[in-house]
């Protein structure tokens, strides 16, 4: 039992290829396109009032430098918020809750904030290993401690998506089988289980929308640091 659980966390594939490519690509699809008239329809003129008003709060701690990232980190919220919620349907798969997936968007990333400090202004990212005033005793060991921090941090983020949404699916799932168990033995305590079932879903479907904008929040303010 415990096995099945965890069955839907496994790359689907067809004739042993794997499906996930297909996967990735299924939410760019969805998107509505933008059209050359004048007026457009209320569900382009919501997605484009989204993605401005998440652009202006993302954009406004950065610095002129930082808003080359605009449109990357944008797209970035919107791929994710879309896997994440197309993971929550019946019978699909979440790339997301991969961890190789969440740690091929998470490294590349935050190295890239990095090598632009070490670039840009290479004291002031050194800086940060050091806090302002530490005691010359305490200097080595909390060089040490900053730099396994600096390194923790794309794991971090990998980690972090990954569990939450990995927790949210698996108790949809404990529940869910319980309703099913418990519905000719005990309708009642099947049907208050069922409510709290739905009420679990509302709340991962709000986890999958502020995980995918804390892990964009969290590389703008990695790029903060180092622009």
């Amino acid at each position: 039992m415990m096995l099945s659980f965890f069955d839907q966390f496994m790359s689907p594939t067809l004739m042993g290829i794997s499906l996930i490519a297909l996967a990735l690509t299924l939410p760019w699809i969805l998107f509505p396109t933008p059209t050359s008239r004048w007026l457009n329809n209320r569900i382009l003129t919501l997605q484009g009032w989204f993605i401005n008003r998440f652009t202006q709060q993302l954009l406004l701690p950065l610095n002129l430098g930082g808003h080359k990232w605009a449109i990357m980190l944008t797209s970035l919220m919107l791929f994710l918020i879309s896997m994440n919620l197309l993971g929550l349907l019946p019978y699909t798969f979440t790339p997301t809750t991969q961890l190789s997936l969440n740690m091929g968007f998470a490294v590349p990333l935050w190295l890239a904030t990095v090598i632009i400090g070490m670039r840009n202004q290479p004291t002031v990212a050194l800086g940060h290993l050091l806090p302002e005033g530490t005691p010359v005793p305490l200097i080595p060991v909390l060089i040490i401690i900053e730099t396994i921090s600096l390194f923790i941090r794309p794991l971090a983020l990998g980690v972090r998506l990954t569990a939450n949404l990995t927790a949210g699916h698996l108790l949809i799932q404990l529940i869910a089988t319980a309703v099913f168990v418990l519905l000719p033995i005990m309708p009642t305590v099947a049907i208050l289980t069922a409510t709290v079932l739905f009420l679990l879903t509302l709340l991962e479907v709000a986890v999958a929308m502020i995980q995918a904008y804390v892990f964009v929040l969290l590389l703008s303010l990695y790029l903060q640091e180092n622009v």
